[in-house]
């Protein structure tokens, strides 16, 4: 684990996050280490007989590994060797073309520390799910809801993390009406590579709800679920052309030149290649 302190960036702190979130104290899940990350930090360290320094070395990482240590191993949800292997093999693609977009599309891993499928809540999908079940979303729109129902993107509603569960569980609450249920779940994205729930019967599954049942089992059936999407959306064939721009533009939108997507896969393709 890297040591970590204030204005630290990326996953580790991501990680470090959902671990204090799981402890009870709430801070948005950024992947940033600001004031409310590291007064978060100090405090755990005071109650565990920890030097308050706001800085999370080994001993700050033992001692929180050891504190949201989960019932089951999470580690038994996670993907191997063989299941890339066998993905590779199914779908007539190249290992190192696999492991390229499972480290580059999977965000690293899909679940959260608590056992739960990382999930982003997206408002205004939440808009048009509910028109299109026939609820009119202006009629439920109102200040307390502002935070989860809204008619144009915007990122400024994210909280990141486990709370993101907090904005779904209040969306599907929103009424009581399984249509709004259906509404909310299929207005998340899920697991590894971030499947959106309205996706969920082009794929070929029963339902919206029996997706997420999916996503809740192993990142072995996210990654199946990836693999529909490849084949139903066209992205297969770029992807073994190994045709990078086209691949993240399929897959990631016409805005994916914004993060590089592109050239990360083409990187990480290039960096398996050659192990």
């Amino acid at each position: 684990m890297q040591t970590l302190k204030y204005r630290s960036r990326g996953e580790f702190v991501s990680y470090l996050q959902e671990l204090l979130n799981k402890l009870g104290y709430q801070i948005p899940g950024t992947g940033y280490f600001g004031q409310m990350t590291e007064a978060a930090v100090k405090d755990f360290q005071r109650k565990n007989g920890l030097v308050d320094d706001g800085k999370v070395g080994v001993k700050s990482w033992t001692v929180l590994m050891e504190k949201t240590k989960p019932a089951k191993k999470l580690e038994d949800k996670f993907l191997g060797e063989q299941d890339l292997i066998d993905f590779a093999a199914k779908f007539q693609l190249e290992l190192a073309a696999v492991k390229a977009v499972n480290e580059v599309e999977s965000s690293g891993k899909g679940f959260f520390v608590d056992g739960r499928p990382k999930i982003l809540f997206e408002g205004h999908i939440f808009w048009r799910q509910l028109r299109d079940r026939g609820i009119d979303p202006t009629s439920l729109s109102n200040a307390s809801n502002a935070d989860i129902l809204y008619s144009k993107w915007t990122r400024s509603h994210y909280v990141g993390g486990p709370r993101e569960y907090d904005r779904l569980e209040k969306a599907a609450k929103l009424l009581l009406d399984p249509k709004v249920r259906e509404a909310a779940l299929a207005s998340a994205s899920w697991g590894s590579y971030q499947i959106m729930g309205f996706h969920a019967e082009k794929l070929g599954y029963a339902s919206v709800q029996s997706f997420v049942d999916e996503m809740y089992v192993h990142e072995r059936n996210q990654l199946e679920a990836f693999g529909k999407y490849l084949s139903v959306f066209g992205c297969l064939a770029h992807l073994k052309t190994k045709d990078w721009a086209k691949f993240a533009k399929c897959y990631n939108g016409p805005s994916y030149h914004v993060n590089k997507y592109d050239v990360k896969l083409a990187n990480a393709y290039q960096k398996y290649l050659n192990q």
